[in-house]
């Protein structure tokens, strides 16, 4: 019976092939090959056929009428066939009966073996004919390494470092440029997401590597960007974005001084915030994630915050709130009896206090709204509906962020001076 045989191959091909490999070059019929690995073919018969891979469909087309007529046919590719190579055209065209697959190093493993790192823990992503949207989506999780298949058209090395601009995340990852991986002229060479080079071959990919620890530049006074935050390592990304974090403290309009309860304070950061701006802000945060203290801690100390003026309470909020003093400002975040909170809150807040409360649902909005009423509060709202620039092949598309409702309810007292 006619087979195809797929062999993945290395820039070394054929003198790195393994020997059973090399064998099937020897006795095969028709041979179908890059015309790179061609040119270093020794002649195999007289009779045998040899056709280039360029262009592709015209090389399909041969491929098919020589397995029509029986032959024994092997096809030379990069790598893995199944891992963004050729496999899937074949897949298409042949029964998985007649095709027989022998997988060579990807490029991925070649560039962590140049890297000398294990991966894995590493992810992928491919931007040959994609939009930057699931580079960006990735990037939010925080994963520890992440490879990304560049397209020299569309997704090169500039875009990357442009998303990883646009995802706030500079500060937490290294970047390493790979070109031609296996070939005389290989290149591997750390890069910095603010000074691309331009001579960059058009065989490439990249790796971004997250830092131990996220690089400390002098950080702004005010809206410090998402990367800058240490982050739970099994629920990466679930923390307030930049936009929505200035807006929180915003609408809390906080006092020079006084007591803010962050009650499902996640990694801290809005909070910590509220004490960068407030030095003489006393913050109780309450946070019942296993790790969530030493995490939050970790993050005062990356941002400067007095710890003497921070109260961690690792426990449900219902669990604490006795046991703290009454608040000025508070922030309700998600997880927990929400209800019951905002109802011990509203009881407990000082004149000339305040409730805010970031939602992801109408059904949440609505019944927050009622309840901060009922409790004598003013009652304000808004809907935020946030995008971030992303580059998509050299042009600049929006990409959404998840939206948020935002309610606050005040005392109608006067609010004390801010100043």
């Amino acid at each position: 019976m006619a087979r195809i045989d797929v062999i993945g191959c290395d820039a070394g091909a054929p003198d790195t092939m393994a020997a059973p490999q090399r064998r099937l070059l020897s006795c095969c019929d028709c041979l179908l090959a890059p015309r790179r690995v061609l040119e270093r073919l020794q002649p195999r018969s007289k009779t045998q056929e040899v056709h280039s891979m360029d262009p592709l469909e015209a090389a399909l087309a041969w491929l098919t009428q020589r397995h029509r007529q029986g032959k024994h046919c092997v096809v030379l590719t990069s790598g893995d066939p199944l891992w963004f190579g050729l496999g899937r055209a074949l897949l298409q065209r042949f029964s998985q009966k007649d095709l027989v697959f022998y997988p060579a190093a990807t490029s991925m493993q070649q560039l962590f073996a140049r890297l000398k790192r294990p991966w894995q823990d590493a992810t992928w992503v491919s931007l040959h004919g994609r939009d930057a949207d699931s580079l960006a989506a990735t990037l939010r999780r925080h994963p520890s390494a992440l490879v990304v298949l560049t397209d020299p058209c569309q997704g090169g090395p500039e875009d990357v470092a442009a998303v990883l601009r646009s995802t706030q995340m500079t500060s937490c990852y290294d970047l390493w440029l790979a070109e031609r991986l296996g070939h005389p002229t290989e290149c591997l060479r750390q890069v910095q997401s603010d000074e691309m080079p331009t001579d960059v071959d058009p065989l490439n990919l990249m790796v971004l590597l997250r830092r131990p620890r996220p690089r400390v530049e002098p950080l702004p006074w005010f809206g410090l960007d998402d990367g800058v935050w240490h982050q739970h390592e099994d629920h990466p990304g679930l923390m307030t974005k930049r936009e929505v974090r200035v807006l929180l403290l915003a609408e809390l309009n906080l006092p020079r001084s006084g007591v803010m309860w962050d009650l499902g304070a996640g990694v801290g950061s809005v909070g910590l915030e509220a004490m960068r701006l407030r030095p003489q802000l006393e913050l109780h945060a309450v946070e019942r994630r296993v790790g969530a203290v030493p995490l939050i801690q970790r993050n005062a100390c990356a941002v400067g915050c007095d710890l003497q003026r921070l109260h961690l309470h690792g426990a449900s909020a219902l669990a604490v709130l006795h046991k703290l003093p009454d608040p000025d400002r508070v922030l309700i975040g998600g997880g927990g009896d929400r209800r019951a909170m905002l109802k011990q809150a509203a009881a407990r807040l000082k004149p000339g206090g305040r409730i805010v409360l970031p939602l992801a649902t109408l059904e949440a909005f609505a019944a927050v709204r009622h309840q901060l009423r009922d409790a004598g509060l003013e009652v304000h709202s808004l809907q935020a509906q946030i995008s971030r620039g992303c580059p998509v092949g050299g042009h600049t598309r929006l990409q959404p962020l998840n939206p948020v409702l935002i309610v606050s309810g005040r005392s109608p007292h006067q609010d004390p001076p801010a100043n």
